[in-house]
């Protein structure tokens, strides 16, 4: 304890010290000013008045714009495969939708990144609980973040939109009403694991649903699991998957900042 007080001590002076070599009537505005690295120049999305939503910017990769699917492929189920199967689901009026043949899944993997997309559960009402309006959107195809009609909807709070699937419930429910538009924007950067496969850092996110903060730098415990604890897997970049739980929610403007 003695020798680390005097380490702290000794790195204090030494700061104190040549923060003292600095003549206050020599500084300038200028001092403080730095020029490089300079940000790269990003084009924002822009707002469009009909039904399209909001554009990508200049700098994403475009999962969906409302034309063709050649970003997906198939995947049975809710972990990432090596499927090569082609996705059916349907795309019509700029909107694609799922379908009960699989869940979709990016060609693409990702790792730290932030992520936008914009989903339509039904206008038509049937059913309650997670049987409304359920989608999710899978980040490296194994932690979820999910997608649920909860406008007057009751259901498990870590199951409703907005929650990180089982582990953390929202800090807010800003849903639209049936039939709307709705948007997720979600920053993520993924867990670190050693080379023995022990995680040393936990996946991060933050999650804003119609512009408004559910997630504020969350940790997930590993795998979000419907039923049981997390489970560990060790793993580097990872796909999207949009899940498909048999309910004809619609997606668009799909798009990823690699970060």
């Amino acid at each position: 304890m003695k020798k680390t007080t005097s380490t702290l001590f000794l790195s204090l002076a030494a700061v104190g010290f040549a923060f003292a070599q600095v003549e206050p009537a020599k500084q300038t505005p200028q001092s403080s000013e730095i020029w490089e690295p300079v940000p790269p120049i990003v084009t924002p999305g822009v707002f469009l008045a009909n039904t399209a939503g909001t554009t990508a910017p200049s700098d994403a990769i475009v999962l969906f714009d409302g034309k063709n699917v050649d970003a997906w492929v198939a995947n049975k189920g809710y972990n990432p495969t090596a499927s090569t199967d082609p996705l059916q689901w349907i795309v019509r009026d700029g909107v694609l939708y799922s379908g009960k043949t699989s869940s979709a899944m990016t060609k693409q993997q990702f790792g730290d990144m932030q992520l936008h997309l914009e989903f339509q559960t039904p206008e038509k009402v049937e059913g309650n609980g997670q049987g409304r309006g359920n989608s999710g959107v899978f980040i490296q195809g194994r932690y979820e973040v999910q997608v649920l009609d909860n406008y007057n909807n009751p259901t498990y709070v870590n199951g409703m939109v907005g929650s990180i699937y089982k582990q953390a419930i929202p800090l807010a429910n800003p849903s639209r009403k049936p039939g709307e538009w709705q948007s997720y924007d979600i920053i993520y950067t993924q867990p670190r694991f050693s080379k023995a496969g022990v995680m040393i850092d936990p996946a991060y996110v933050t999650v804003m649903l119609n512009g408004i903060l559910v997630q504020n730098h969350v940790a997930i415990r590993c795998t979000t699991e419907y039923i049981g604890y997390p489970k560990m897997i060790a793993h580097g970049k990872g796909p999207i998957i949009l899940q498909d739980h048999g309910n004809p929610v619609g997606f668009r403007n799909i798009w990823v900042r690699e970060l």
